[in-house]
């Protein structure tokens, strides 16, 4: 990942009008967010939209529909159209000058996500492009990193892995946690401490519990209890076990690391 340094010369977006295409949940984020910084923004608008006079269109729709939404937005010289697409390649906004700018931040349904404070992959088919990208997340409080074509399917899995399998993973212990009665409340602080202490310490410090401390008869009894409460959730449980086991033995392995126990 390479972040991008703050250029005094980035171009000044709050004199460019600006559309959204598509009123998901990014749309409905990104629109009050440009605004709020400052921008004119027309939008979201629907499907099929030509961008109307604005000079920058982003298009917030699904992977899917990006090519089908780029090819409806009216050319127009000095026109700038961008997708949000963590995977997704620039070559599906042809023939338009095109960049993309992707929030590395979770959006919930209703589409009330504060983007400030997050990070952003920016790119562009030209310099100008990459600089009006560039330009926009800094506006919305974003800070913009580089990631190259062939990187962004990995890039987007890194993103896929912190925020959408940790949501199903809590979504896993709070399904055998309601089996004896605790309901998700109770796992929350839990999630949360252990999310921080991976930010600051690290996965290799972060990690606890039995299988750092290779206590295996604890996890085959907490392995038996989930194949008799949830046995939908035993791949996932031993999925998980292999992974834990091996962080734990490459954590134990680290020369000078402390293991949490």
């Amino acid at each position: 990942m390479r972040e991008l340094e703050r250029e005094v010369d980035l171009p000044d977006v709050t004199r460019m009008r600006c559309a959204i295409v598509g009123a998901g949940r990014l749309g409905r984020a990104l629109t009050p967010a440009l605004r709020e910084a400052g921008l004119t923004v027309d939008g979201p608008l629907g499907h099929g939209a030509d961008g109307g006079e604005a000079e920058i269109v982003i298009l917030c729709v699904p992977d899917s529909e990006i090519a089908t939404a780029a090819r409806a937005i009216a050319p127009r010289p000095g026109r700038l159209v961008g997708h949000c697409s963590g995977a997704t390649t620039l070559d599906v906004l042809a023939p338009h000058e095109g960049f993309s700018l992707h929030p590395l931040m979770s959006v919930p349904l209703d589409g009330a996500s504060r983007l400030a404070g997050a990070s952003a992959a920016v790119a562009g088919t030209s310099e100008r492009a990459c600089a009006v990208a560039t330009a926009l997340a800094y506006r919305v409080g974003l800070t913009p990193f580089a990631v190259a074509d062939e990187d962004r399917a990995a890039y987007h899995a890194a993103a896929s892995i912190a925020s959408n399998f940790l949501v199903t993973l809590e979504a896993a212990a709070e399904r055998l946690a309601a089996s004896v009665g605790v309901d998700r409340a109770a796992l929350v602080p839990l999630a949360r401490a252990t999310l921080e202490n991976w930010a600051t310490l690290g996965p290799e410090r972060a990690l606890t519990g039995p299988l750092v401390r290779g206590d295996e008869e604890t996890v085959a009894r907490q392995r038996a209890a989930v194949e008799e409460r949830a046995p939908e959730l035993l791949p996932v449980f031993d999925t998980m076990a292999d992974a834990t086991r091996a962080l734990a033995r490459a954590t134990r392995a680290a020369r000078g690391v402390e293991v949490a126990s």
